[in-house]
């Protein structure tokens, strides 16, 4: 019994990051129907997917961690 909710925490857990990791990706979301989609570059963007028909609502990532840079190096001379 232990075993299977052991196992059972750690796929709950793996979702949850699986979720967070996705949810990201671009800075706009939209909530539909408890659903986080985020895949939208704009407001803009989201509202004329939100007014297609998708009854959404949108909303800011606030997991999105903006377009990822590598830093420069130093050269050392």
């Amino acid at each position: 019994m232990t075993r299977i909710l052991i196992i059972g925490a750690v796929i709950v857990g793996a979702m949850a990051s699986q979720q967070a990791a996705q949810a990201d990706e671009k800075p706009w979301c939209m909530n539909v129907e408890g659903s986080e989609r985020c895949y939208f570059d704009s407001i803009e963007q989201c509202a004329r997917a939100a007014s297609a028909g998708s009854r959404g609502l949108c909303h800011q990532n606030p997991w999105y961690q903006g377009a990822r840079q590598e830093t420069p190096r130093r050269q050392r001379h």
